[in-house]
């Protein structure tokens, strides 16, 4: 606990049996008080792994949700077990978990309610080994999602976030896709509900372990974001209304 707050690390699982490991032993146990690991019908053996490390709250799918889904379920179940601030972390080693203090405190003194690590900020995605074509996308989207969205993040891609129970409480994730484009709608439910995001400084890695989407994939994510951004800009305008904006 930090502050009188629990802290939970999330870990939203496809295919990581041989990064887990790794990423659950540099998980900070002084702070963090319980760990999910949300399996989405792994074809390896993700789940054994997870228990032979003694994580105690396995969720295993019946059937492929998408990341997504995955993220509704950590989300559901770490409310579920009284979280105060939740984590989410990759468990593909992708990002490191020893900025979970650092987030943890920034959310726990109630500075903001919601914290991204940033791969932008500094150097690390170049550095970690995005290819550049990611990278050039990356920039090109977040300038477009800053705009319509009158915000300043360095982007908003990132799979390293740490919310509040509030925020989790107060915003329809639920109603979100259950692919990529979850992550940006998330972020649009939040500006739109009013709380400020803060960001810090991520180095990530880059490796054939990693997970990462594939082209079709990343058209369709790259679709998605441009329409959610654009989605945002009407509701607060009044011209249209989408569910996703709607309070829990």
């Amino acid at each position: 606990m930090v502050n009188g707050k629990k802290v939970v690390v999330v870990l939203p699982a496809y295919n990581a049996s041989k990064t887990l490991k790794i990423t659950y032993n540099e998980i900070d146990f002084s702070i963090v008080d319980d760990v999910i690991l949300v399996d989405d019908l792994s074809k390896d053996d993700t789940v054994e792994v997870g228990k032979k490390l003694g994580i105690k709250h396995i969720v295993v799918h019946e059937q492929n949700k998408g990341y997504g889904g995955n993220q509704k379920s950590c989300y559901n179940k770490a409310l579920e077990l009284g979280a105060d601030i939740v984590i989410m972390l990759h468990p593909d080693y992708q990002y490191t978990p020893k900025l979970i203090p650092a987030m943890t405190h920034l959310l726990a003194s109630g500075l903001y309610h919601v914290v991204l690590g940033s791969r932008i900020l500094g150097k690390g995605a170049l550095k970690g080994g995005m290819p550049l074509v990611k990278w050039i996308a990356n920039r090109g989207l977040t300038l477009f999602q800053n705009i319509l969205m009158n915000a300043k993040l360095s982007e908003y891609h990132t799979g390293y976030r740490a919310f509040t129970r509030e925020v989790l409480e107060s915003v329809n994730y639920n109603a979100n896709s259950d692919n990529f484009v979850f992550d940006n709608q998330m972020l649009a439910q939040i500006w739109y509900a009013g709380y400020e995001i803060s960001e810090i400084t991520c180095p990530t890695k880059y490796f054939d372990d990693a997970s990462s989407i594939n082209f079709k994939n990343s058209s369709v994510y790259g679709i998605g974001v441009l329409k959610t951004s654009i989605q945002y800009r009407l509701q607060k305008w009044g011209v249209a209304k989408n569910k996703i904006f709607q309070a829990r």
